[in-house]
């Protein structure tokens, strides 16, 4: 079964067909039907004299959203630490905050689901969530663009789960599943999930007709065993929530894997003075650091006759061509009166996985005073993903 493309093209929206709210429940039921009437995600606009008005707001600020609470935002505000742009804020009580190293923006802490609102409406012109949020409150809308779509935190996925145990106990696939005869206009597959919109574009995508949604606000792990529905569809990370609470997820039930994710407004980037510039730099220090993470710089010394001498033993060894290949200089020092250059030194860099392998083998062709540093970043000539922004924008390069 296929994952959830995250292109963010408009997608049509199953109709609804009724909706009510218990008091005495936590759980508000959505009844789906896949008789579907197509229409366009509607998003905030302006109106100016009866026509749509698509400039984005008045304001001369950038404005970034971040993650107000949880384990997102801390992760995210250590990241751009490590990348020299930590956020300056003045008081925790307040929304606002600064990255001193970026004037002209500002710092917005948001709910996730509110940045991806906000940037929507026009309100915030960047913003870092997760992916699962963007597919879910962004709904295909073609104003959003993924300007680096794996900042390597908050990794998760959305899946759909079922119990274990009796009429599921012999489920294993989306496909059985939905072949199960259980299933039928008087007795649909009831699922509880917080993500209205994937979960029922999903099931519609993946053919089960026969299916009701209903709405929670935590603890989805335990409406099976309530009785309350039949399956889940919620983010899983590490799978122990589902396994202790006799749940399962099963083949073709994958919806979207996540993680944090730099998201953009694209008419702020073609349009807002400045939001371009910024982006351009914030990609430049996310991807240099992120690309040496794990990496260590290694540094020997090697007796040699010249240089294209020292590169060939190094060069016979698999862990020791670093990133272009080694780096080497002769050592001077002065013998007799005289300065001459018997050794060489040799500069690479080795992932964390191979760093012991590669010092083992710089030993065995003579290298000696090995010295290990961590590297913090590493940039490339142009990173990758700027070049990409600018071809979704149609500005090349």
């Amino acid at each position: 079964m296929a994952v959830l493309q995250t292109n963010f093209l408009q997608c049509p929206l199953a109709s609804i067909s009724s909706f009510s709210a218990s008091p005495s429940s936590a759980i508000n039921r959505v009844s789906v039907k896949f008789m579907v009437s197509c229409c366009s995600v509607a998003s905030p606009i302006t109106l100016v004299n009866g026509n749509v008005d698509n400039r984005p707001s008045e304001r001369n600020e950038v404005r970034l959203g971040l993650p107000s609470k949880g384990r997102m935002a801390t992760d995210t505000l250590e990241l751009l630490k490590d990348c020299q742009l930590s956020v300056r804020q003045v008081n925790p009580r307040q929304y606002v905050a600064e990255i001193p190293l970026l004037p002209n923006l500002e710092v917005w802490f948001q709910r996730p689901k509110d940045i991806v609102r906000k940037l929507v409406s026009g309100d915030l012109d960047l913003g870092i969530v997760g992916l699962d949020t963007v597919s879910e409150y962004g709904q295909g809308n073609e104003d959003l663009i993924l300007a680096h779509d794996a900042l390597e935190y908050g990794d998760c996925h959305l899946s759909l789960a079922i119990p274990k145990y009796g009429i599921f106990e012999n489920i294993n696939s989306l496909e059985e599943l939905a072949q199960m005869p259980q299933w039928t206009p008087g007795r649909p597959l009831r699922i509880a999930t917080g993500f209205t919109y994937l979960a029922p574009k999903f099931m519609k995508d993946n053919g089960l007709k026969h299916v009701t949604f209903s709405t929670a606000d935590g603890a989805l792990e335990a409406a099976p065993a309530m009785g309350i529905a039949d399956a889940i569809v919620d983010l899983v990370s590490s799978g122990t929530t589902l396994r202790e609470n006799n749940l399962k997820e099963i083949e073709g039930g994958l919806i979207v894997e996540s993680q944090a994710v730099l998201v953009a407004s694209r008419k702020s980037l073609t349009q807002r003075k400045g939001v371009l510039d910024i982006t351009h730099e914030m990609l430049e220090r996310l991807e240099a650091h992120l690309r040496a993470a794990g990496q260590f710089m290694v540094t020997a010394n090697m007796r040699g006759s010249c240089a294209e001498e020292v590169a060939e033993r190094i060069l016979s060894q698999t862990s020791l061509s670093g990133l272009q290949g080694p780096t080497i200089s002769p050592v001077f020092c002065k013998r007799d009166g005289k300065v001459s250059a018997d050794y060489y030194a040799i500069v690479i860099c080795a992932p964390k996985k191979e760093l012991y392998k590669s010092v083992q083998q710089l030993r065995a062709i003579g290298g000696s005073g090995v010295l290990i540093s961590p590297l913090t970043h590493i940039f490339d000539e142009e990173t990758p993903r700027w070049r990409q922004l600018l071809s979704n924008l149609g500005m090349g390069f």
